[in-house]
């Protein structure tokens, strides 16, 4: 029997030999095949005297290029409009690893393990089955000795056989080991069985902990583009007055009725001066002043804005709590706030809205930074960076203690004190007028004063005012909303307690006339997260049990009705007093 190599020459040679007979047919003459009368042409008689003509080889042309060879015997029509190459040669290599295979499987048939006694038969030690070669298609169960490829590769370290897989011819070898050799491989590399155990164990939670992860943060992410503003739900929930008409009573206080709830609402009739104000009325309600208006991701709106009696501009609590509720939207629900600190650059307008830019600062696992710009008519007014982090309730903790003042209900609301003073006689009329205008405009606040300390000088020489605060009429907020709300009445009574500490009053002219008072920074520190604002609260700030809540800190600028020397080159005077609180 021919081998492969003799059979493809015995082709190649009869190829030939076809070819070559093929060229003699092409080469012989015209006048050597008679035509239909048994006769040859008179032009093509053969010259006795003249041998064969030999054909002249086809001269290569030099404009075609690179010459290529093709076996034509070996190609085949695509239907494509050119040749290909059948694709049938005989692949050796894989044909000697079949039969390498076939051999394998045939020495496996041939030698049984089995011997004649039954003390030499090699047992299982799993299942106790002689028949070890044929138990192995078999998984008993998976040991893993967190071994690597290249370890196991390696026949120095590890020696393994190699068979042939029996699934199937085209699979690659198995790596065939002594058990016992693995086993001390194993116990080498990791010192014991026991800490074998442990590492597998930690593996296993590892990657249990990697998975549970990435499950919660794609969870998290639907959430977050599923789930509407926390905000603007309860602004929905809430239900909004609609007012009829004013109806002016007989004592002279002025009632407008809600159409759906009835809910009376009782104000003084301002002057003419004060017709900007009638929006006020908007306002009772803090969530309302604290609303604002998602734009895009990192950009809120105002909705609404409050000037306050006799200010320059917008309430700045108002400002701070609604740049809190911006900065709070930006940030994961599992930080909580605890510092602020923020800078009014200018006074913002009630008529147009404030644009709030959140920037991400940093994003850090206990940590989270935000600033927020508030724009207005192209122009920054207003900066702030806060900073979030992950509570750690477990921590120590310490607190200075709560000031020993009369409870609140034993203080007086700055309602009923705006109102004595203005029954007070001997008084100019315009100074009476001012005393209920205010005593209006805190009847309508959402937030409720009562005063506990006023003017109070300390042995040290440092006089001090507290006030009882909370926010009248709402429901249980979370935390970060508490803390937005705590942000918008840390601004009230504070740098108004300056002038009257310097002795400046409003009004008038002279040395002890007050010309101008205006914010320039506010700082929070928050160190409680479980605190309600609807419950009265010590300003600076200890709730009613006396835990402390948060401590502010505020920088402003006061001015007196007085000249210096340099008032023509400079309209700031160096003897202006100031103060920080």
């Amino acid at each position: 029997m021919s081998t492969p190599d003799q059979a493809r020459q015995i082709e190649i040679n009869r190829l030939r030999a076809k070819a070559a007979q093929r060229l003699k047919e092409a080469e012989r003459s015209p006048s050597d095949s008679s035509n239909a009368y048994n006769r040859r042409p008179l032009d093509a008689t053969a010259s006795p005297t003249a041998g064969p003509s030999k054909p002249q080889p086809l001269k290569r042309d030099s404009r075609l290029g690179k010459y290529f060879e093709y076996d034509l015997s070996k190609m085949v029509n695509s239907k494509g409009g050119f040749l290909v190459e059948d694709g049938q040669e005989i692949d050796e290599e894989r044909i000697r690893k079949e039969k390498e295979r076939e051999r394998e499987r045939a020495k496996q048939d041939q030698e049984p393990p089995i011997a004649l006694d039954p003390n030499q038969s090699l047992k299982c030690r799993e299942c106790q089955s002689v028949d070890i070669d044929h138990q192995f298609r078999k998984v008993f169960k998976c040991l893993d000795y967190l071994l690597t490829d290249p370890e196991l590769r390696d026949e120095e370290v590890m020696p393994h056989l190699l068979k042939a897989n029996p699934h199937k011819s085209t699979y690659a070898n198995m790596m065939l080991y002594v058990r016992y050799q693995v086993e001390e491989f194993a116990w080498k590399k990791w010192g014991s069985p026991e800490a074998l155990d442990a590492e597998y164990e930690r593996r296993k939670s590892e990657k249990k902990k990697k998975k549970n992860k990435k499950f919660e943060e794609s969870l998290r992410e639907l959430r977050k583009k599923t789930k509407e503003s926390v905000w603007q739900r309860r602004k929905d929930e809430e239900h909004k007055h609609s007012f009829g008409p004013s109806e002016k009573g007989d004592n002279g206080i002025t009632l407008q009725i809600c159409h759906t709830c009835g809910f009376t609402l009782e104000f003084e009739e301002l002057g003419p001066e004060m017709s900007g104000e009638a929006n006020q009325v908007e306002h009772e309600q803090i969530s309302t002043s604290l609303e604002v208006e998602r734009i895009e991701a990192n950009l809120f709106r105002s909705k609404s804005l409050w000037l306050p009696l006799r200010a320059r501009g917008v309430f700045g609590g108002q400002v701070i709590s609604q740049a809190l509720v911006s900065a709070t939207n930006a940030v994961d629900p599992r930080f909580s706030l605890h510092s602020l600190h923020c800078y009014f650059l200018t006074s913002a307008s009630p008529a147009t809205p404030i644009v709030y830019e959140v920037d991400r600062v940093r994003n850090g696992r206990s940590y989270v930074t935000r600033a927020v710009k508030a724009v207005q008519n192209g122009r920054v007014i207003f900066v702030m960076l806060c900073s979030f982090q992950k509570p750690e309730p477990w921590q120590p903790g310490h607190q200075l203690p709560m000031p020993s003042v009369k409870p609140p209900e034993e203080c007086e609301l700055d309602v009923d004190m705006y109102a004595r003073l203005a029954q007070q006689e001997g008084q100019h009329p315009k100074v009476v007028e001012m005393y209920k205008q205010m005593a209006a405009e805190r009847r309508r606040s959402p937030i409720a004063t009562r005063i506990a300390v006023e003017h109070q000088e300390d042995p040290d020489g440092s006089i001090q005012y507290m006030y009882w605060m909370k926010a009248k009429n709402i429901p249980n907020y979370d935390a970060p909303f508490q803390k937005c709300i705590l942000g918008y009445f840390s601004d009230m009574h504070f740098i108004s307690s300056a002038p009257r500490i310097l002795g400046l009053k409003r009004g008038g002219r002279g040395p002890s006339a007050l010309s101008m008072v205006s914010t320039l920074d506010h700082t929070i520190w928050y160190y409680s997260d479980d605190f309600h604002c609807g419950d009265w609260m010590l300003y600076v700030i200890y709730t009613q049990e006396g835990k402390l809540v948060a401590v502010t800190s505020q920088e402003g600028v006061l001015r007196a009705d007085v000249r210096g020397p340099q008032e023509e080159s400079d309209s700031r005077s160096p003897n202006t007093p100031s103060a920080k609180l």
